[in-house]
């Protein structure tokens, strides 16, 4: 059986999307920093007076935000209920943020999609949609730290992004959807 070894040109788009995956979702991360970090501190005034005040560490705003974040991919965060079971939140689905959340990480592996496949040199679709998928490389790696980056912990209590759906659909289906659909974008305008 024959293997099939990539072309230095192949390699090179490989890396390239792989960064441009890597870049975008820290960019996506901050615009949704910028657009909602005001807001999520004010939200989090009251709680982490009452948990500065029982010697605990409040939540910073950056870690909240990376929560509303992997809300805006379709993940929930999970936070302590009462009686020692998990509730499931997302702030922008439960109507608490503004529902063009879910429109960050979409234009954001979009662009990368599109200028990986224009970096690529793609000339068609399909080459355009396999050029746009390898931004999947770099996401995913951040997709799967931020897990792991804005996990709260207070004693016992745990507030963290779903670790299977944040893989799932943050790390592996939005920027394989959408990276494509930017390279196709990429390939057929150019």
């Amino acid at each position: 059986m024959d293997s099939v070894e990539a072309t230095p040109t192949e390699r090179a788009s490989i890396a390239a999307g792989a960064v441009a995956g890597a870049v975008v979702y820290v960019v996506g991360y901050l615009v949704t920093y910028l657009w909602r970090g005001g807001s999520v501190e004010e939200s989090l005034q009251a709680y982490n007076a009452v948990v500065d005040f029982l010697g605990g560490d409040p939540i910073p705003a950056w870690q909240a935000v990376g929560w509303l974040y992997y809300n805006a991919h379709s993940v929930a965060f999970t936070t302590p209920a009462l009686g020692g079971g998990r509730t499931a939140q997302n702030l922008v689905a439960d109507g608490n943020a503004p529902m063009l959340l879910y429109l960050v990480p979409v234009v954001v592996l979009l662009l990368a999609g599109f200028v990986v496949a224009r970096y690529a040199d793609a000339a068609d679709a399909e080459s355009g949609a396999r050029a746009g998928v390898t931004v999947t490389a770099g996401y995913a790696v951040l997709a799967v730290v931020g897990l792991f980056v804005f996990r709260y912990s207070v004693g016992d209590a745990t507030v963290h992004v779903d670790y299977a759906l944040g893989v799932l659909l943050a790390g592996v289906v939005y920027p394989v959807v959408f990276g494509a659909l930017g390279g196709v974008l990429g390939a057929v305008t150019r």
